[in-house]
């Protein structure tokens, strides 16, 4: 039996304290809000998933755009997620606690869009209608390390405004030319969208290595692309990482779209499985067993490609629509595609070892058991990883240990879950 021991890895920890203060103090700041006529309807972007703090944070941007005497609305923002159609979309956001009752605003959810300008390589610039029609737009989102390319700028205010506002119109033109051009386009095409619509500021979230709020900042239209690279530079220096960089084995408890836009981060489990990108060196994992499908990406599946072996529980979860509808969209079809199901977590995984060779010693496997590539800040290790993070002098404190043990069901006893998932 293989003797797993907790660990609780110690990483950089900026955090935001008194979010409220810091929201209203941005708004209140930006030139492009203050120039606005009272009773002025301003749009308000939502979207993205796993962002801390995300219905408080809009919660006080409506109420601070309130307290100025403007009428603040949300739109969805996130492409062709919810399958889609402008029901599922808002069903997202009320999956994500943000409700008009929650935020105090109503939400106007749509997919039509209008056709506001082409860029100069002749790429169309889409926008929500309901978005473009307001007075004004906020655009809010978290600046984070993009999973599909890399870029000066990756996933965060400029993807909002082109793909997220640009609905499933917008986002299957930038995606149709491929990951090694999306920087570029995604660029381009928000700063025609910036010169063509009522956009007023960005709010720009970066999270540490714990999923908690380290900074908000407020970015104005004259120095968007500039200040959100800078951002972006900070959120990479605060993620989380998993403990080393060798792994025979990674456990990953849950996949979905909560965690990830691409179900599990490739920039934590060093795989791409993209045509025109070629996986990074580090981390190298040779084996990747997925769990389970979080409830909360409603049957989209989206990354399981990215595993290698999986259970029929995660399988029997997926919903073939939302999936595809995703992978098409975003031309990463590899990534949508079944790893070996088997019927159990305990066959999964011990299959996964099997598949490593006849020659494998328990003794020195390397196995690292994580609930989701978001949280990292605990997991389970086998003692080789942990010898090699002291040779490595990586910081970290033992919890406890215990066996890779699995239950009547044949699934896993000791699970990380409970302990790292926000609540």
């Amino acid at each position: 039996m293989l003797e797993m021991i907790e660990i609780e890895q110690v990483f950089p920890a900026k955090r935001l304290t008194g979010i409220k203060a810091k929201v209203y103090e941005e708004i209140k700041k930006n030139p492009e809000i203050q120039g606005l006529a009272e009773g002025a309807e301003i749009a308000i972007t939502a979207g993205s998933r796993g962002i801390a703090n995300i219905v408080q944070i809009l919660r006080d941007t409506v109420s601070a755009l309130k307290a100025l005497g403007y009428r603040p609305f949300l739109v969805p923002a996130m492409g062709s997620h919810g399958g889609a159609t402008a029901e599922g979309q808002r069903e997202v956001l009320k999956h994500l606690g943000i409700t008009e009752e929650a935020v105090g605003a109503e939400i106007r959810s749509s997919m039509e869009v209008e056709l506001i300008a082409h860029t100069e390589d002749g790429v169309p610039v889409y926008m929500d209608k309901h978005a473009y029609h307001a007075d004004g737009i906020v655009v809010v989102n978290r600046v984070k390390t993009h999973t599909n390319f890399r870029g000066k700028i990756e996933s965060g205010l400029s993807k909002m405004v082109t793909i997220g506002l640009g609905k499933i119109k917008g986002a299957s033109f930038v995606h149709s030319n491929g990951a090694q051009h999306m920087a570029r386009n995604i660029e381009k095409v928000s700063k025609c969208a910036i010169e063509n619509a009522n956009i007023l500021m960005g709010l720009a979230i970066v999270e540490n290595a714990y999923d908690e709020t380290a900074d908000i900042v407020g970015v104005a239209r004259d120095e968007w692309h500039d200040k959100e690279a800078e951002l972006l530079k900070e959120a990479k220096a605060m993620m989380p990482s998993l403990p080393v960089d060798q792994i025979d084995i990674l456990i990953v408890e849950a996949m979905g779209k909560i965690y990830s836009g691409a179900g599990m981060d490739p920039n934590i489990i060093g795989r791409w499985r993209m045509d025109d990108m070629p996986d990074p060196e580090v981390p190298d994992v040779k084996r990747i067993v997925v769990l389970d499908l979080d409830h909360q990406s409603f049957g989209n599946a989206q990354g399981v490609g990215l595993a290698d072996f999986t259970t029929r529980k995660l399988f029997d979860k997926i919903n073939l629509h939302a999936t595809y509808t995703n992978a098409l969209t975003s031309t990463s079809l590899q990534r949508a595609m079944i790893p070996f199901i088997y019927p159990t977590e305990k066959e999964a995984i011990e299959t996964a070892v099997k598949s490593l060779g006849p020659d494998v010693s328990l003794q020195t496997l390397k196995v690292v058991q994580i609930p989701n590539t978001l949280h990292l800040k605990r997991v389970l290790v086998s003692k080789p990883v942990v010898e090699e993070m002291e040779r490595a002098r990586r910081e970290y404190k033992v919890i406890k240990t215990c066996n890779l043990a699995f239950d009547q069901h044949k699934e896993l006893v000791h699970r990380l879950l409970v302990y790292n998932r926000r609540c």
